[in-house]
């Protein structure tokens, strides 16, 4: 008869802490893991105090400022024209605008661009839009 090889048994890992089976194993040992436990906590933050600075990184003001100007530019400009162009942003006075072909671009810029300039400051002022770009987009 060969002898058996000498088989080791591998060493058990140590639960995690957070887990009821450890909790109890440190508590029949006289561990005390309130300390780890304290540590591996995720500290609770109110949502008051949070939001302001969600709503700043999601830039959510520009948003509706961008959605207002859409919403405007719509009922404002004539529905010929929205069809074939669309602000895109407003960008330090300057209004972005993105025409689908050549040829209204041609027709807004040769024919309709004072009017509908006047048209967006009377509602937003002078100061917000200073002027309108347009390029095909």
């Amino acid at each position: 008869m060969r002898p058996l090889p000498n088989k080791s048994v591998p060493a058990r890992k140590a639960p995690a802490p957070g887990r009821a089976r450890s909790r109890i194993l440190a508590q029949w040992r006289g561990i005390d893991l309130s300390p780890v436990e304290k540590a591996q906590a995720v500290a609770a933050r109110n949502v008051a105090d949070l939001l302001p600075s969600v709503l700043k990184d999601l830039r959510i003001d520009a948003r509706q400022d961008d959605a207002e100007i859409v919403r405007v530019w719509n009922s404002l400009i004539d529905p010929n024209l929205t069809a074939h162009a669309q602000p895109a942003n407003l960008n330090k006075g300057t209004l972005f605008v993105n025409v689908d072909s050549s040829v209204w671009l041609s027709e807004i810029v040769r024919y309709r661009r004072k009017e509908i300039l006047d048209r967006m400051q009377n509602s937003f002022g002078k100061t917000r839009i200073q002027k309108i770009s347009y390029r095909i987009g």
